[in-house]
């Protein structure tokens, strides 16, 4: 058992309709599973032999509900959520059994990502020998099916990644998105109910996550034999044409839905092995009005018929759907899978599709924005401010474009909803590979200056210059000597006149900075009439795009600091240093600021969180042992003064910022200052924590105008001293600040300063001068024509899909026809 059994219950839905062996058994092993609050709910589904006696005798606390009418699958589960009380749901066939961390993996996999708000079990079958899910997909038709079912466990299963649905036989959904959704569609009964929830969580951006970890084995004996085949695949079809109908765009669904219905009826008149040209009047042939018909016929046409019947309430579903949906059919096409699966073998059938495919545009697709955001710093459970902010707006842009976020030092395994890579500097070939499978370039740093490709390419470039890096080296490589310091600060300016000259967007942290870059993007020609002609703010030049922070409060999940660190108790009062130390800051006058209130408040703490940086290519600043050695000189260091040697885990800094009493930062007058944004003081603002900070940067101004804390003169001593002792033991001043933290924050919600990056992706378009100029064409690079697939790949996977559908002699009929045509 792992320690994510105090994240919250579950309740395990499962659903008896003439299976009382089966669930029995399924309840015994999942409460061999021993997780803590679970709270099985067995829904007995009017199943009218003795099931509801036996369940009552034998299965012991289990919460039973019954159902006085046979509710289907999609009517059951819900029945069952309506009686469960737990956190998540999970939802279990009772002909399943679950490993021993079926609950576990699942619950791991929704604590790594808020997002994520349904997790797809691995599923195999009872012997745990061949496939039952480990895929999701969807034909243009509207059928869900799960690739590689039946098949013999392959050696190299698919990871954790995300997916369009998971199989209702074992997957997992948060309780409140599953409230938000309105549970399964009941309209269903059974079959693709599973697949439509999954699409409409997809659609309301949250994840749909695919946990091998979390494996269930399934009998699979269940069959609609003895109901009738024809029943199946009247539910199918229908069931299908519900799901298209719901949740398409309107531009999806005019293309998509008229070919669907058609083939519906052409699925069904094969499988009746009927003839419609009968008729035909110059075939002759019975005139009477009344036939012995196949059911098998009618499956199709019945399943259209009920589809208008139900038209109505259907489409005050749709316009739901497509009024709450954030995400668009193009970022989501990729979830679909192989789209182009015909799934019947029968010659004609496949005639007719064919047939309807060359007709209709049903693979005319929307395409995806493919964005490429590049940062130099790591990415992993440790990350500075570059790589923060560069995760944000992969998270951002992801929820409408394909996106892939390159770190060029280090990238760790996370879970994310776009790809992570990792390219090396001077690794042309990635970059390459990278930069031609994009349509917009996103980076910060150093990236332009270290790839060729990117100073020579076409695509849409967005330049994040929110960290004015020639005016930090005037001060960070003050003490390299006169040389080396004019040389880095020279190379510097080259390196962000490049990236000025060419980008086609600009991201900077605050308005005191634009006007800076104003200055500069003047000097080099770049504010001309062809940029105010329709900009005359040039906003759609250079924007403020700040540091964000998360909407979802901090959570303290474990002690940190209090209790915990050698000298810091539980009632001491602890000022907190967020980020790390570098030479443009003055933690000294601050160390000394301590030890003098240390003296009449003996309970005050200083913690410097980070000292050592997660980016290797990073040294030790020498303020870091300078301020050491002056702690230790005023007998400060280990009883009033702490440094953490090592770089706190993003996801960890939560309970360092909630454990402390104030957040402080402190720094010299220079221009470094006036321009800089200190991302530390977000923090203190996402743990809603009262401030002390030197006067000069954008943030003092807001501390200072919104009554934050208290702003402080640069190395004045004796003010800092009196404002430390304010905030931390003036507890009436310190909760007006707090209070006024909790309004200025949702100012810096990602979501809200991420706007004018999404738009601009969204709109993607050139910079007008450079398109005039010649250097880039008005055309916008990914305005690539919709198309009909075609070539020698396309070609090779529809003879893999052939060959599980229909057989060698499938492929060959196939082959045969293209030939002909």
């Amino acid at each position: 058992m792992t320690a994510t059994a105090s994240l919250g219950t579950v309740s395990v839905v499962l659903v008896n309709f003439r299976g009382v062996d089966d669930t029995l058994h399924a309840v015994s092993r999942l409460r061999e599973l021993g997780w803590p609050g679970l709270e099985i709910v067995v829904v007995e589904n009017a199943s009218g032999d003795g099931s509801l006696e036996r369940l009552k005798a034998e299965a012991g606390d289990i919460v039973l509900v019954e159902s006085k009418t046979n509710l289907g699958f999609a009517g059951g589960c819900n029945l069952g959520v309506r009686s469960a009380t737990g956190q998540y749901l999970a939802f279990l066939n009772n002909d399943a059994r679950p490993d021993e961390n079926w609950i576990a993996a699942a619950v791991d996999r929704f604590a790594a990502d808020t997002r994520v708000g349904a997790v797809a079990s691995r599923v195999l079958d009872w012997e745990g020998k061949n496939v039952d899910f480990v895929e999701a997909g969807l034909t243009w038709y509207g059928m869900g099916y799960k690739p590689l079912t039946g098949e013999a466990v392959p050696k190299c299963e698919p990871g954790t990644h995300d997916v369009l649905f998971g199989t209702g036989s074992a997957m997992f959904v948060r309780r409140d998105v599953f409230d938000r959704l309105g549970g399964f569609d009941e309209r269903y009964f059974m079959f693709f109910e599973d697949v439509d929830l999954g699409w409409r969580l997809n659609l309301l951006g949250y994840r749909f996550v695919y946990e091998p970890a979390s494996l269930a084995f399934h009998k699979h004996h269940a069959s609609m034999e003895s109901y009738g085949r024809f029943k199946e695949q009247f539910l199918l079809e229908r069931n299908a044409l519900y799901t298209l109908y719901k949740n398409l765009d309107d531009e999806s669904l005019a293309r998509t839905l008229a070919p669907a219905m058609a083939l519906a009826i052409r699925r069904s008149t094969v499988r009746a092995g009927a003839d419609s040209a009968e008729l035909e009047l110059v075939r002759g042939g019975s005139d009477d009005r009344v036939a012995p018909v196949s059911r098998d016929l009618l499956a199709g046409a019945y399943a259209i018929d009920q589809f208008v019947e139900n038209l109505d309430s259907l489409r005050q579903s749709r316009e739901s759907i497509q009024r709450d949906r954030v995400v668009t059919d193009a970022r989501m096409r990729h979830l679909f899978g192989e789209q182009d699966v015909p799934a019947a073998s029968e010659d004609s059938y496949l005639e007719g599709y064919s047939a309807l495919t060359e007709a209709f545009p049903v693979f005319e697709q929307p395409q995806a924005t493919r964005v490429l955001i590049i940062t130099g710093d790591p990415i992993g459970t440790k990350m500075a401010g570059p790589a923060i902010r560069a995760w944000a707006m992969a998270e951002a842009l992801s929820r409408d474009n394909v996106v892939t976020l390159v770190s060029l030092a280090r990238v760790e395994e996370r879970d994310a909803p776009f790809a992570l890579e990792h390219v090396r500097p001077g690794d042309e070939r990635a970059m390459r590979r990278l930069e031609a499978d994009s349509d917009v370039i996103v980076f910060q740093g150093l990236a332009m200056a270290l790839f060729d490709v990117l100073r020579k390419s076409s695509k849409i470039i967005v330049a994040d210059i929110y960290d004015p890096m020639h005016l930090e080296q005037l001060e960070q490589s003050r003490e390299l000597g006169e040389a080396e310091w004019t040389r880095h600060v020279s190379d510097a300016t080259d390196v962000l006149n490049e990236q000025l000259e060419r980008g086609d967007f600009f991201l900077c942290a605050s308005e005191r900075q634009r006007h800076f870059y104003l200055g500069q993007l003047a000097a080099l020609g770049r504010l001309n009439p062809k940029v105010y002609e329709n900009d005359p703010d040039l906003t759609q030049l250079i924007d403020v795009v700040p540091f964000g922070l998360s909407s979802t409060p901090p959570v303290h999940e474990r002690a940190v600091l209090k209790g915990v660190v050698p000298g810091i108790g539980e009632d001491d009062k602890v000022l907190l240093w967020g980020g790390g130390l570098y030479n443009w800051f003055d933690p000294k006058t601050l160390i000394r600021a301590v030890a003098a209130l240390a003296e009449t408040r003996p309970q005050v703490r200083l913690l410097f969180q980070g000292t050592k940086h997660p980016h290797p290519g990073v040294p030790e600043m020498q303020i870091v042992a300078e301020s050491r050695a002056l702690a230790a000189e005023l007998g400060a260091l280990g009883k009033n003064v702490f440094f953490n040697d090592s770089w706190v885990d993003y996801a960890d800094r939560q309970n360092y910022l909630t454990e402390a009493d104030a957040g402080v930062s402190t720094h010299f007058a220079h221009v470094e200052t006036t321009f800089s944004f200190r991302t530390r003081i977000l923090d203190y603002l996402w743990g809603g924590l009262p401030m002390v900070v030197t006067a000069g940067d954008h943030f003092a101004e807001l501390v200072e105008r919104e009554k934050l804390g208290i702003v402080v003169g640069a190395e004045d001593l004796e003010g800092l001293t009196a404002a430390l002792d304010k905030v931390l033991f003036d507890e009436r001043f310190a909760a007006t600040a707090k209070r006024n933290v909790a309004r200025v924050r949702q100012r810096f919600y990602w979501e809200a300063v991420l706007e004018p990056l999404t738009a601009f992706v969204a709109a993607g378009r050139h910079a007008p001068d450079l398109v005039a100029s010649g250097r880039v064409s008005a055309e916008r690079p990914n305005a690539r024509k919709p198309r009909r697939r075609r070539g020698l790949m396309h070609d090779l996977s529809l003879v893999a899909f052939y060959l599980r559908n229909g057989g060698p002699v499938t492929v060959v009929r196939k082959a045969v026809r293209r030939l002909t045509r």
